[in-house]
């Protein structure tokens, strides 16, 4: 297992749950659960990573490992159920909540998928699908979806294929591995190093890029404001979400320049604008911390199933009345972004954990956590996902809504999610402290609807 990918294992706590999900909702009539068994049985072989369980090494003296599960009972991670009549909007976000609540076993394959009929007084039906962060990020999750899809509604039939699990490896095996790995690792690294070492102008570059990204990282790593996005979280979930047409937000771009994102954060930041307010806060002259997870993997890395992601740190200008001056704001705070310094400079942090005894990582990233509440006010995540109609058993998906965990004291999270010309904004909240995420969500409505009005 990668750094990265062992941090939202080590992180991960009572309350901090680190796994995403997706509900995408379909046409109906549902399959039914045998088919949808035989369905996502014949494409397992695509995912091996799904067969697979978490085994950690004696003492830490090594990073986790994924083997083969012995015991897999594919029955176990697909779950069938439904929503009682009518199926409305309200009874699903309560469902996918109470079901994000609950963390994943780990001593099984860390992935449920749920098929949820009923929706819409039967209309429609759904798949929750929920997996731990330490196995796919964003990017990979996108990827996912090709492997239960169709882009035809003519079924595509995969033959299942065998398998038979690797035996697995003792303690003892274990510890040798670990002892390998810190052998061969530092050379490795090395090699590397050298191979740079021949391309200094490059060199400069990347060193220039990183200084200029790490003094952006630690300044946006100060003492963030107070305020009642952070605090004290619990175990319990809320989840919502916000629609809007990619089309709508793509003429905002054409018409005031910056990029998609930009106007993505720009409508975040009046749905912030918009709870702050309701609860009667101060917004004089307020921003909000954000943490924005970009994709560094390469393109001929997509495709493979660990995280590829490193963090840029951007503000918020809540305390901005003006729709347009809010995300002139955000373009110019994000226009030297394009480079990618600051995933240049967290990237490069990223893979100096590579050095350290895993037991150290552990107790390092379990500080960045700890660290990161006076710091990191809310997340926002952007995933560009398929834009042609596609298909599963033969029912058109009709929409997908995304869900980003929460970490450390941050209450409120939104990933954002782009499917066949729409784009939705999924919101998740802590239970007890963020009840009125919907406020958030009805700003963001808002806040592409003002924009679109002045294009």
């Amino acid at each position: 297992m990668s750094p990265q990918d062992a941090f939202f294992l080590h992180v991960e706590n009572d309350v901090d749950h680190m796994h995403s999900a997706s509900v995408a909702v379909f046409e109906g009539p549902a399959p039914s659960f045998d088919e949808t068994v035989e369905l996502i049985r014949s494409k397992l072989h695509l995912v091996p990573r799904y067969r697979q369980s978490i085994r950690f090494v004696p003492l830490e003296l090594g990073r986790p490992v994924w083997v083969d599960d012995p015991h897999f009972n594919i029955e176990y991670h697909i779950r069938h159920t439904s929503l009682p009549r009518p199926g409305s909007d309200d009874q699903l976000r309560t469902f996918v909540g109470r079901v994000m609540s609950q963390q994943l076993d780990r001593a099984r394959p860390l992935w449920e998928l749920w098929v949820t009929e009923g929706l819409s007084d039967g209309e429609q039906w759904a798949i929750l699908s929920k997996s731990h962060h330490c196995m796919v990020d964003g990017v990979s999750t996108t990827n996912l979806l090709d492997v239960i899809v169709d882009q035809s509604p003519i079924p595509h039939r995969t033959v299942p294929q065998p398998w038979q699990p690797e035996k697995e490896p003792s303690e003892v095996r274990l510890l040798t591995d670990a002892a390998r790995e810190r052998i061969v690792s530092p050379y490795e690294q090395l090699r590397g190093l050298r191979a740079l070492l021949r391309a200094p102008q490059r060199i400069a570059a990347e060193l220039h890029a990183f200084g200029k990204g790490l003094g952006s990282f630690l300044h946006l790593l100060g003492e963030a404001p107070s305020s009642s996005l952070n605090g004290r979280i619990g175990p319990h979930r809320r989840w919502s979400w916000a629609t809007s047409r990619l089309e709508d937000v793509k003429k905002i771009h054409r018409t005031h320049g910056g990029t998609i994102n930009d106007v993505v954060l720009s409508v975040v930041a009046r749905g912030f604008r918009d709870l702050l307010r309701s609860r009667g806060e101060s917004l004089s002259d307020r921003v909000i911390h954000t943490l924005v997870p970009v994709s560094v993997r390469r393109e001929e890395e997509r495709g493979a199933y660990d995280n590829r992601v490193s963090p840029i740190f951007a503000e918020l200008p809540i305390g901005t009345a003006d729709p347009l001056e809010r995300l002139e704001l955000i373009r110019a705070q994000m226009g030297g972004l394009q480079e990618r310094v600051q995933a240049v400079a967290a990237e490069t942090l990223t893979s100096l954990s590579g050095f350290a005894p895993p037991v150290l990582l552990a107790l390092a990233t379990r500080l960045f956590a700890r660290e990161q509440r006076a710091q990191m006010q809310t997340v926002t995540t952007n995933v560009p996902g398929p834009q042609q109609p596609l298909y599963v058993a033969g029912r058109r998906l009709l929409t997908v809504f995304p869900y980003v965990p929460l970490l450390g004291s941050v209450r409120i999270g939104i990933a954002v999610f782009s499917y066949a010309g729409q784009l939705t904004f999924g919101v998740t909240g802590d239970y007890e402290s963020a009840p009125d995420i919907e406020v958030l969500c009805a700003g963001i409505e808002e806040g592409v609807a003002e924009l679109l009005d002045l294009s």
